[in-house]
């Protein structure tokens, strides 16, 4: 920074603006494995309510699920994959379901 006179006396500051990076935060899979006991039907209710799936996209990622043992239900930001997460293993609990929601890196 370097100091300066003006005409007035009054003493300015000269900056030199730097390039600020931004980086683009990690992404996370939300993922929702098979169990012998949450039915299809929540599943779906739970991929088009928290995820907001269609019914068709749903339906096929509750098919991807029960046939393969675990599906994706989105990419997001960590925080995001963790409140989605968070809100379907929650919204599980209360309808008696052991529904389970991991995260992985994307």
């Amino acid at each position: 920074m370097e100091n300066s006179e003006t005409n007035s006396g009054n003493k300015t500051k000269v900056c030199d603006k730097t390039k600020e990076q931004i980086a683009t935060p990690s992404l996370f899979k939300v993922l929702m494995h098979n169990d012998d006991y949450t039915t299809m039907e929540f599943v779906v209710e739970v991929l088009q309510g928290i995820f907001r799936k269609s019914a068709t996209e749903a339906e096929k990622i509750m098919l991807t699920i029960h046939f393969q043992e675990v599906g994706c239900c989105g990419t997001f930001p960590h925080a995001i994959a963790e409140t989605k997460a968070s809100r379907a293993r929650l919204m599980a609990r209360k309808a008696g379901f052991p529904l389970r929601c991991t995260l992985e890196e994307a």
